[in-house]
């Protein structure tokens, strides 16, 4: 596990803040389940990232608020080579995320779970979420039963939900919840920023539109 020596941040109170990344392949709706979990609605005009997007939010556990820092990365190699260093810096806990309907991006979780390990997080909760729930037939989408020895076989929790359907936001809350709880058990007092993490100019959320000329109907990329 990274460092989680007590960083004091001026303008921030006391508080156990914890930073989560989120990982997966370009697509699979990592950025619309952040918003969703941080924001409680879909992200209906959703864009590629380019470098990390950021966004926080305070839960309360046993009367004490708990802000999590969720960072996502572009999932496409040429945006992440210049930020990989800072975005796995004091790293606590990793969420890897995949599409139902594109076995490519499922295939792809064990060359991030691969980047995972060289980065020093071999002991950081880390959770598996198959996303996309809502788009194509059950016969389009990978088979939960696949997934579930995959996660087996890295020792993490499976979760599979839409960031798009409200009936299944329940899920997304779990997901990010279930980390929350797992890091204030074990994980030590630890304050630290934005600012403090990459610096004010290196925490930009450069976009790009989406390709409206695609044939994919799914609104939760």
């Amino acid at each position: 596990m990274s460092d989680s020596t007590n960083e004091i941040v001026p303008g921030l109170g006391q508080k156990k803040v914890f930073k989560i990344i989120v990982l997966g392949d370009s697509g699979v709706g990592k950025t619309c389940l952040t918003y969703r979990f941080c924001e409680g609605q879909f992200l209906d005009k959703s864009e590629a990232t380019i470098g990390v997007d950021f966004r926080e939010r305070t839960i309360r556990i046993r009367n004490e608020d708990i802000k999590l820092q969720l960072w996502d990365t572009a999932g496409q190699e040429r945006f992440r080579k210049s930020m990989v260093q800072h975005y796995y810096r004091n790293v606590h806990a990793v969420v890897i995320v995949y599409d139902v309907t594109k076995p490519e991006t499922f295939h792809s979780i064990t060359s991030w779970m691969s980047e995972v390990e060289s980065h020093g997080l071999t002991k950081a909760p880390r959770v598996l979420v198959g996303n996309k729930c809502d788009c194509g037939s059950p016969s389009d989408r990978l088979a939960t039963v696949y997934a579930q020895r995959l996660a087996d076989r890295y020792g993490m929790p499976l979760f599979e939900t839409s960031a798009l359907l409200d009936s299944e936001c329940d899920n997304v809350e779990s997901i990010f919840i279930t980390l929350a709880h797992k890091l204030y058990s074990h994980q030590p007092f630890r304050v630290v920023s934005v600012e403090g993490e990459l610096g004010p100019r290196l925490v930009t959320l450069n976009r790009h539109k989406r390709n409206t000329t695609s044939n994919d109907n799914c609104l939760c990329s």
